[in-house]
């Protein structure tokens, strides 16, 4: 079983060992944090166990997770759980063994196994939501570092005192190539070129301060050229990182997941223009395959049920 834990829900899957997700069961994450969340994640896991036989159950959370997967080390997102063994207070509430992952791990597990990365042994991802996320697999392993709080790759820095970032620094990717950016970049240019984006906003309340990240998308795919070019900043920037990042990792495969991803081609041919660009030693080895995810917010759980049999 995986269970995906957020800041608003708890999502739970049971998944065979051939990446099919069977059954799911979701609640909403206790907003007072701590014990009581612990107990929503039991929750969901005793609910899906009255109908399946689990033999282990893997949790991922934004955040820092230690080395033995066992504690939070650190979240942004659920109060009360910062140097939490999660591990102890779940198994003693459902009595199955239970392993704890960050939510970025989880996911390029569930594409380098069942999604995009099948058969690719070097590969690093980019999840592109409302931060930006990241996961490496090297030589058909999952990368954790020293301490297990290995491929933080959204904080990347990208701009010298650039924007600030939530985790203290400046001029993170982050800031730059997430989901948010995608908005904040779409409401800038709207407000100093509010004619060219006439379209955008009729998608929407009318409102420059209202824009959605869909309706973004919506407009860019509908070929409105406004759109199209706040998507080809934030590739720029995704693909400079990109750059920046295949230095040290040498992949062979980059894959882009989250919601932006809707945009297609739109996105991931600037990100593809940006990485030549920009990638140190250009055109003296073999740039890397920059590919969609597949699996799309089912990642997780496909990902944390295979760990949580490792």
């Amino acid at each position: 079983m995986g269970i995906d834990v957020g800041g608003t829900k708890v999502l739970g899957g049971v998944v065979n060992s051939a990446g099919e997700i069977l059954a799911t069961a979701r609640k909403e994450t206790a907003p007072e944090g701590g014990l009581a969340a612990v107990a929503v994640i039991a929750d969901v896991a005793k609910e899906l166990m009255r109908t399946h036989e689990v033999d282990a159950i893997g949790i991922s959370v934004p955040g820092f997770i230690s080395s033995d997967r066992s504690t939070v080390v650190g979240t942004p997102n659920i109060s009360g759980w910062n140097g939490l063994a999660i591990d102890e207070k779940l198994t003693s509430l459902i009595g199955v063994d239970v392993i704890v992952e960050n939510d970025a791990n989880a996911a390029i597990w569930g594409e380098y196994k069942f999604g995009a990365g099948r058969g690719k042994e070097n590969i690093f991802m980019l999840t592109l939501g409302t931060g930006v996320g990241g996961g490496v697999v090297t030589d058909g392993r999952l990368y954790r570092g020293a301490f297990g709080m290995s491929a933080e790759l959204g904080h990347v820095r990208l701009v010298p005192d650039g924007l600030l970032c939530g985790c203290g620094a400046r001029g993170c990717l982050e800031q730059y190539g997430s989901g948010s950016a995608l908005v904040r970049i779409a409401k800038e240019s709207a407000k100093a070129k509010p004619d060219l984006a006439k379209n955008l906003l009729s998608l929407g309340s009318g409102v420059i301060s209202e824009i959605k990240g869909e309706q973004i998308t919506e407009a860019a795919n509908g070929g409105d050229g406004f759109a199209i070019e706040v998507f080809s900043q934030l590739g720029d920037s995704v693909g400079a990182g990109i750059a920046t990042i295949c230095a040290a990792l040498d992949p062979s495969h980059v894959i882009i997941g989250g919601g932006v991803i809707e945009a297609g081609e739109i996105l991931l041919k600037p990100i593809r223009e940006s990485m030549v660009r920009n990638m140190p030693f250009s055109g003296l080895h073999p740039f890397p395959e920059i590919i969609p995810a597949e699996l799309g917010d089912m990642a997780g759980l496909v990902g944390l049920s295979d760990l949580a049999r490792i």
